[in-house]
């Protein structure tokens, strides 16, 4: 890509810082994700805070601890390991410059969305909480935030070429 003036190399350097702190989040995620499904798929326990509000017990034995058949938290391995994906091949692939930001944010929203649904069901139907999901959730809001912000950041960019 090349940069023809000296406001577009700052923005340039802005997105990479955004690009680089998203991905963090994503290898965030990854852990946090694959270390849940590991126990789950073991039917081990996770360390968990126990007493009062938290039991990673509960939220691991529930009946939504599985979908279509499969650890919840394996399809959020499998999301991030997808955002990650993108992210990395966001700038090297035509179709993923033009529509990478906007596909990102379609992706982390819906995963933002279920996170959403998972708190609801950890705080009123469990009334149980479970800490590593919730450094989850917070994480893909995180994660939320960035892609909205590189989002916002590209179309700012395509506004500025098309004038």
């Amino acid at each position: 890509m090349a940069v023809r003036n000296e406001s577009e190399a700052v923005m340039l350097q802005e997105h990479l810082w955004l690009r680089w702190l998203s991905l963090a989040s994503v290898v965030f995620g990854v852990l946090v994700s694959a270390y849940m499904s590991y126990h789950e798929i073991l039917g081990t326990a996770v360390a968990c805070t126990t007493g009062g509000a938290f039991n990673c017990s509960v939220v691991q034995n529930s009946a939504y601890a599985h979908m279509f058949g499969v650890p919840v938290a394996l399809w959020g391995l499998l999301t991030y390991l997808l955002i990650g994906a993108l992210l990395l091949v966001r700038s090297s692939h035509p179709v993923m410059q033009e529509n990478g930001n906007a596909l990102l944010l379609i992706l982390v929203f819906g995963a933002f969305l279920f996170s959403m649904y998972l708190i609801y069901l950890q705080g009123v139907v469990l009334q149980a909480w479970c800490m590593w999901c919730l450094m989850h959730e917070i994480n893909i809001t995180v994660l939320l935030l960035l892609t909205g912000m590189r989002w916002w950041a590209s179309m700012g960019a395509m506004e500025k070429r098309l004038h």
